[in-house]
């Protein structure tokens, strides 16, 4: 049985976008690639034939891979998030009490990760280390340089 994936509702449109992408639009361009390989002559030593069939392998793994994860996934209700304590999908404000450091991120499943977007999975250190604590608690993370302790500051949405 595979693991259950929870997903916001914008992660779940952009993973099926992506499968409408690979489905729709590059699955039929590498049977024409293989069409087009296969009318060139002997298969035996093709190597256009060869490569767009290696294609369509990754291709056809990488689509099964996204609807067992489709299949597999659950939608995170943002209606029931609240921001008494941390949980998943809150944004929280924390200090670095060692360099006074105001950070703020969004605490996100793994797959919506994006750093640049001051969102990080749950699965992280820090946000493990979050996660049911209240503002004004302050959490000692281990990080590989050492333990950092942060003050939460603020829970929003």
């Amino acid at each position: 049985m595979a693991n259950v994936t929870y997903l916001t509702q914008e992660g779940l449109k952009k993973l099926q976008e992506e499968l409408e992408q690979l489905t729709s639009i590059e699955r039929p361009a590498i049977s024409r690639q293989i069409a087009e390989a296969r009318d060139k002559g002997d298969l035996s030593e093709n190597a256009e034939y060869d490569a767009a069939k290696e294609a369509q392998g990754l291709l056809e793994l990488k689509i099964s891979k996204l609807q067992t994860l489709l299949q597999t996934s659950r939608l995170l209700d943002e209606t029931k998030i609240n921001t008494d304590s941390v949980q998943i999908l809150n944004k929280v404000k924390i200090k670095n009490l060692k360099t006074n450091t105001i950070m703020s991120y969004m605490l996100v499943p793994e797959r919506e990760a994006d750093f640049k977007s001051g969102k990080i999975s749950v699965n992280t250190p820090i946000a493990k280390s979050l996660i049911g604590k209240k503002v004004g608690d302050v959490v000692h993370v281990q990080i590989p340089s050492g333990v950092v302790d942060f003050e939460l500051l603020e829970i929003s949405m």
